[in-house]
C-alpha cells in the first residue's frame, strides 16, 4: 500500500508540473506566491509544489521518508521503540 501511495504524491505531482497552467487558470493567482516570487509567482509557486510532490511520493514509496523523519525528528517527538 505503501507503493501505491507515494506512486500516487508522484503522479500527482508530475500532472501539477505539466498542467500547472490549467491550474492557475482554475484557481486564480494565490496572493502570497505573487507578491514573493514576482511577476507569476503562482506559476512558479506550483512548479516548486510539483516538484516537491515527485520527490515526497519516491521517498514515500522506496521508505526513504519515514527513515529521514525518524533520523531527523524523532528526538522532537519520541522514537518509537
Amino acid at each position: 500500500m505503501r507503493i501505491l501511495t507515494g506512486l500516487l504524491i508522484s503522479i500527482a505531482g508530475f500532472l501539477l508540473i505539466v498542467y500547472r497552467e490549467r491550474v492557475k487558470g482554475m484557481t486564480g493567482d494565490i496572493g502570497f506566491a505573487e507578491q514573493y516570487l514576482g511577476g507569476g509567482g503562482t506559476y512558479t509557486f506550483y512548479l516548486l509544489l510539483g516538484i516537491v510532490l515527485f520527490f515526497v511520493g519516491l521517498m514515500w514509496a522506496s521508505g526513504t521518508l519515514q527513515s529521514w523523519f525518524i533520523e531527523n525528528l524523532g528526538l522532537y517527538f519520541g522514537h518509537p521503540a
